[in-house]
């Protein structure tokens, strides 16, 4: 392990730096930190909603930004605006626009306003959704907001520059990477190495040895919880030492403790740890202690509640900004006055910058508002309804600082006081509004999923071929055909997950492929479900496109945060600037027992939209699905039917390109008298008990809706509601959670309720999960006999005489 003492025997890179690279620094450093403070200000004046910063962690940070180059890549937390100040990738105007929530990608291009301020990110795509060349700029991945939560995708930033470095046939690809020279740096502060996250994604990193340079900012608490309550020891470096690597060539972590205050060590510190993570790939940890909070944690409470005098009075004294003025005094860089004039200079800077933004923001608001009173008031003299509009429009009128809601809900309540009256000036109102809602939903609603050629609903449908002939073969051969072919078509194609190399997978779809395409394309990993995710992650962030494989549907639950928080709203919280179409391969439904029969549908589709949710029936249409995906440029869930990898079905002669679009149910059997709409293993129980009402004169319309999001774009379903006027929606989920979507979707969403002759019924599961054993599944999950009785108890209602009780 590297420490401020043992740095000292190493050659300094400090040394090198001339008097404006010093200044320069120093004028970051503080304008920083200005910036800060007047953050601060800004909330309690009630221009902003809340506000966190990184005052406190300056120093750190810019010898962090001069270890830092073009290709490389960031994956950090809400403190780290000195770093992005540093890199040239963040303005002090554009730190502002985000503290107002600006909704203009040109004002702030990281978030649009999506993201409360300290939110980084860099704008990775071109206006129609292409990768920009990532290999010559700066680049910083969207942040997020729970803690610990950016280590899965820096794992996964870090491990595409291996796969860049390894495989030859990437080499090529010189927009991604330049032979994976690239580091991936994250930061966390210290109480965050507490999540689990933290520890999976470090041991993650040396077993991969990848180039991943992790910093933790050790401030000692974790908002008011100290160091004694959050570490081991209270010292992340010191619990780590067993990851050190015990010398060059071997594997491991390089492990460096310094102080933040200390500039030169700082700077020393970061050159030398990048250049051996750079160039040998090695990760490393740079355990930076002794960093301040001088605001404390955020704009919602006050440090001195839980901090001691003597804490507050040791902070002030280690400011690193204070310590870097000693020293810079010291060693004879710079004058007191010349110092001075730097603090005053970066004061008068941040206050330009924070009035520009302001203007930027909300001179638009004004001139809309203006506009809003103009109309309101003419319709007043045109409608003669004075008092009560007035109650409306005085308010708006003398509002300092309005809001779009403001102008928007003024408009709204206005129009129900003249509601049936007919002029000039209400119609002009209308339009207003609809213009208004239309330009808000472009800023708040917009690019939840790709808005580019390549999104999932652009893909060319092809059509499955069979040969006269075609073999009929176990389901698990259709896939591995597929993804045979689909890697021989791409090589930025790779699966990792837990027994997908070796043995590939439980279920043997990836069977050979290893051999035929080596271990960089086809990995075994370890039991981490969470940063499997994140480096699938991190990797099509960077151009690749990952299949990563969650062994069981169950064990989603390790992902779905990481999932949910960072995945899935990525196109939308950099509204269209990030993109990562990762494929999460998983199986489920029916096996045995509590953890293996999952189908945790209503859990998956509220976590993770924003992504695509595939749950096709057998492994023809599965296949289907990856090829669509894997020429799409977006993200989704697969879910196979973990009881169909034996079942036979005929091989296509076209498995590698015939493409299913997503959102298209399939009609598996028509019928007359009722609807069944449902999806997954549950189509063959349901084709079963289609068959046996059959018999006793009820025929019913069988619908596989295929996929969930999107869930039936053209409203198939409706159109056989029209038909038969009665429907039952079936799945394995529990009560109320994917059998109500689909009731949602289609009774709502496609007003399919003005048809129904019956009340619409659910079939799902117990509400408990599946116990062990062929009769804890019969009796929990829906079966023949169920889907029997429950269409049949429907029928009975309309038809007593023609379907008398059966019990």
């Amino acid at each position: 392990m590297f420490t401020a003492e043992t740095a000292a025997d190493v050659p300094t890179r400090v040394a090198s730096f001339s008097k404006e690279d010093f200044l320069r620094d120093y004028r970051l450093g503080w304008e920083s930190r200005q910036a800060s403070l007047a953050g601060r200000k800004e909330v309690f004046m009630g221009k902003a909603k809340f506000g966190i910063f990184g005052d406190g962690k300056e120093v750190p940070q810019l010898a962090m930004a001069r270890a830092f180059r073009a290709g490389d890549w960031r994956a950090g937390y809400y403190r780290d605006q000195t770093f992005m100040l540093a890199i040239g990738e963040l303005t002090l105007q554009q730190y502002f626009a985000q503290l107002y929530a600006h909704p203009d990608v040109e004002a702030e291009p990281a978030t649009a306003g999506r993201a409360m301020n300290g939110h980084f990110g860099t704008r990775h795509l071109d206006e129609d959704g292409q990768f920009t060349n990532l290999a010559t700029s700066k680049n910083s991945s969207a942040d997020i907001s729970p803690t610990g939560g950016q280590m899965p995708r820096l794992v996964g930033l870090a491990y595409a520059s291996k796969l860049y470095r390894q495989n030859p046939e990437l080499h090529e690809l010189t927009q991604f990477s330049t032979n994976g020279n690239e580091v991936a740096f994250g930061t966390i502060g210290n109480a965050s190495t507490s999540e689990g996250m933290f520890f999976e994604a470090i041991n993650a990193a040396g077993v991969l040895q990848i180039p991943m340079l992790v910093s933790v900012w050790d401030d000692h608490y974790g908002i008011s919880v100290p160091a004694e309550y959050q570490t081991t020891k209270q010292n992340i470096s010191e619990i780590l030492k067993g990851f050190q690597r015990e010398g060059e060539g071997q594997d491991g972590f390089e492990i460096y403790r310094v102080k933040g205050w200390d500039y030169a060590t700082l700077v020393d510190t970061y050159q030398q740890a990048a250049e051996i993570c750079r160039t040998q790939h090695v990760p490393v940890l740079i355990h930076v202690q002794e960093v301040t909070q001088p605001q404390g944690h955020s704009t919602s409470g006050s440090h001195e509640r839980y901090k001691s005098k003597d804490r507050l009075s040791w902070e002030e004294e280690h400011d690193c900004l204070r310590k870097m003025r000693e020293w810079l005094l010291q060693e004879g860089h710079a004058s007191e006055d010349e110092l001075t004039a730097v603090e005053n200079e970066a004061k008068e800077t941040v206050k330009a910058a924070r009035t520009a933004a302001w203007a930027a923001f909300f001179t638009p608001i004004k001139q809309e508002r203006d506009e809003v009173v103009h109309l309101l008031n003419q319709l007043v003299a045109e409608t003669g309804t004075e008092n009560k509009l007035h109650e409306l429009v005085e308010p708006l009128e003398h509002n300092p600082t309005p809001i779009r809601a403001d102008l928007v809900r003024t408009v709204r309540r206005a129009l129900r006081q003249v509601r049936g009256t007919r002029n000039h000036t209400r119609r002009e109102l209308q339009n207003w509004l609809e213009q208004a809602l239309a330009d808000n939903a472009d800023r708040y609603n917009s690019y939840l999923f790709s808005q580019s050629e390549e999104a999932v609903l652009n893909i060319e449908e092809v059509g499955v071929q069979f040969a006269s002939d075609a073999a009929q073969v176990d389901g698990r051969e259709v896939l591995q055909a597929c993804f045979t072919a689909n890697f021989e078509r791409d090589p930025r194609i790779f699966a990792i997950g837990e027994d997908v190399g070796r043995i590939g997978d439980v279920n043997q779809a990836f069977a050979g492929l290893q051999d035929k395409f080596g271990e960089l394309r086809v990995t075994d990993t370890g039991i981490r479900e969470c940063t499997i995710i994140g480096q699938g992650i991190g990797a099509a962030m960077r151009g690749l496109r990952p299949i990563t494989e969650i062994q069981y549907l169950d064990y989603l639950l390790y992902a779905i945060q990481i999932l949910s928080d960072d995945v899935a709203c990525l196109q939308y919280r950099t509204k269209g600037g990030q993109k990562a179409p990762l494929i999460v391969r998983t199986r489920g439904h029916r096996l045995e027992g509590i953890w293996h029969s999952g189908s945790p549908i209503q859990m998956i589709l509220g976590a993770i939209r924003g992504m695509h949710l595939c749950v096709p029936r057998d492994m023809t249409q599965a296949a289907g699905f990856y090829n669509t995906l894997l020429r799409s440029d977006e993200p989704a869930i697969v879910i196979e039917c973990l009881n169909g990898y034996r079942l036979k079905e005929k091989m296509p002669q076209n498995v590698g390109e015939f493409t299913l679009p997503l959102g298209q149910p399939e009609t598996l059997k028509k019928g007359t008298d009722l609807t069944i709409v449902t999806y997954g293993s549950m189509c063959r129980i349901v084709l079963e008990g289609a068959r046996q009402l059959a018999e006793v004169g009820i025929e019913v319309e069988v619908i596989d809706v295929q996929t969930l999001l999107p869930f039936d774009v053209d409203h198939v379903i409706v159109d056989s509601l029209r038909r038969t006027n009665r429907v039952l929606f079936a799945d394995e989920d529990v009560p109320g959670g994917g059998t109500a979507y689909m009731m949602q979707q289609v009774l709502d969403e496609q007003q399919a309720y003005r048809f129904l002759d019956s009340q619409p019924r659910c079939l799902a599961a117990q509400a408990h999960r599946p116990p062990y054993g062929s009769d804890g599944d019969y009796f929990s999950k829906p079966n023949v006999e169920d889907v029997f009785d429950a269409v049949y108890e429907i029928m009975q209602e309309a038809d007593p005489k023609r379907f008398p009780a059966i019990y």
